[in-house]
């Protein structure tokens, strides 16, 4: 079919014109049918959010998809172009992707009537059928469903009366199409108003011209309902005409998480070969389950995924980084690595008035903090059990020989020789890890020693300080008698020690 030049030639193909909509649903059926994926890479919505649009697919109907940021919701809308016609054919020249069977344009109009079945017709592929607005204050009607152009009407030598002076604006120039406005509720409630006939009778009106033109398109809208209470809101005429609203949500598991996390991080070909436990990508998938549940961050903006992709992004970057320093193969991802993630945290987190006062550094520090707290006892024994029971605890070598006074500093450039050094200094940690987890290999079992000093730490059994280089960890008691190192630039830091320790 798609060989016909020339409407005569697509006449004989027994081409019959169908609406888009008919399209999108007549091929969301056939992969139905056989049992194909129909929205590929998105995950978590399995059960809830891909069958409400597929039912309103199925429906014909105009979507709004409802949901907080980073929950896919464009990348629903951008999939969507898959269920369409791989082409379609149009008249050449055509501004509105004109069918040259049914079209609706006066240029269309005016072509076939001239030429007939010699109008040239030229073929349409599905990604160029795809158009998507981002809804700001700068938009105007004009911009997206047209006004006069005086310019034009002044090149072709045309009055104002003449309806070929109509600049089109992108809904027009999206017939045949899939339109998508995101974050619906920044749109200007004037602008809002200008949507009404197009969603209801699927028709435009420009200034002053008596026009019909029954356009072809299915819409999408996404929004945000912090958008309700902060920027603006969906006028309830145009939101009554939107035929079914889809709520999406956040992933629900830690596995689903993940999934999308490693599925959406880019890494560099380099970076690939760096090795990352499975409880460090835990880890960062618990960041985000923390913050979304963390009184000092904003539950109504919501924690975006990009939130876990980007802080994935930087742990494997931090460890790239100290490899490269230190000339280092065969790097693998240690905890002190999580110092890495906490840019990706600040930046994507809104802070509640408490949180602004504690500090977006101190709030990430506490949420890496709570994370490794929580995924601590799904690999160890939950200290919280031996705390009147202390000398039945697996800990008890590990924490008295802080009790001592000893301590030790793993700092973040630490080649891997002294890095191992220093774990395996402590007293206690090597058979607490080959007693738990006999079956690993050495490297995770390395940076299950350093997890089991974080996750002690988090549980107060010793304490862990964030120095200018690393962290130290020491007994909790005497770190209560220590006074502050105060930060200095030429003093030795043997004589910083000796002065305040």
């Amino acid at each position: 079919m798609t060989k016909s030049k020339t409407l005569g030639e697509l006449k004989k193909t027994g081409y019959k014109p169908k609406s888009i909509k008919d399209e999108l649903r007549d091929n969301l059926i056939q992969k139905l049918k056989n049992k194909e994926t129909v929205f590929e890479g998105i995950w978590g919505y399995e059960e809830t959010v891909i069958p409400d649009l597929e039912r309103a697919i199925l429906a014909g109907h105009d979507v709004n998809l409802l949901g907080l940021r980073g929950q896919a919701k464009t990348r629903l809308a951008r999939l969507m172009v898959y269920l369409l016609d791989e082409y379609v054919p149009v008249i050449e020249g055509s501004e509105l992707n004109d069918d040259p069977m049914d079209p609706l344009s006066r240029y269309g109009l005016d072509k076939v009537k001239e030429l007939g079945d010699n109008t040239p017709i030229t073929w349409l592929h599905r990604a160029e059928r795809y158009t998507e607005k981002l809804a700001t204050p700068d938009v105007s009607v004009a911009d997206l469903i047209g006004d006069v152009d005086p310019i034009k009407a002044a090149t072709l030598k045309l009055p104002y009366s003449d309806e070929r002076v109509i600049h089109f604006g992108l809904i027009p120039r999206s017939n045949r199409c899939i339109f998508v406005i995101n974050e619906l509720p920044d749109l200007q409630a004037r602008i809002q108003v200008a949507l009404f006939n197009i969603l209801q009778e699927g028709d435009i009106q420009i200034r002053g011209f008596k026009i019909r033109l029954p356009l072809d398109i299915q819409f999408v809208f996404t929004a945000n309902p912090e958008d309700y209470t902060n920027r603006g809101s969906i006028v309830t005429p145009l939101k009554d005409r939107i035929d079914s609203q889809i709520i999406t949500h956040y992933p629900k598991t830690l596995e689903i998480g993940k999934r999308i996390t490693q599925q959406e991080a880019r890494l560099k070909e380099a970076q690939r070969s760096i090795s990352v436990h499975e409880i460090a990508k835990d880890l960062i998938e618990q960041i985000a389950f923390e913050a979304r549940k963390s009184e000092y961050v904003d539950a109504k903006s919501g924690v975006s995924a990009r939130l876990t992709i980007s802080a994935y992004e930087n742990l494997v970057a931090a460890a790239e980084r100290r490899s490269i320093i230190n000339n280092e193969k065969n790097t693998s991802i240690r905890v002190a690595d999580f110092i890495g993630v906490i840019p990706a945290i600040t930046g994507k987190v809104e802070l509640v008035y408490e949180g602004e006062q504690e500090g977006p550094n101190i709030i990430a520090q506490n949420l890496v903090g709570k994370a490794i707290r929580t995924q601590f006892i799904n690999y160890f024994p939950d200290p919280d059990k031996f705390r009147k029971q202390k000398e039945k605890s697996p800990y008890k070598k590990v924490t008295d020989w802080f009790g001592d006074g000893n301590t030790i500093d793993v700092l973040h450039d630490m080649n891997q020789a002294e890095f191992e050094k220093k774990i395996r200094s402590v007293p206690g940690l090597t058979e607490l890890i080959q007693d738990l987890h006999k079956a690993q290999d050495a490297g995770t079992k390395l940076f299950l020693m350093e997890f089991a000093l974080h996750g002690l730490a988090e549980y107060s059994l010793i304490s862990k300080h964030h120095l200018t280089a690393g962290l130290q960890f020491k007994d909790l008691l005497s770190s209560m008698f220590t006074l502050p190192r105060p930060e200095a630039e030429d003093d030795d830091e043997d004589d910083i020690r000796g002065k305040y320790n």
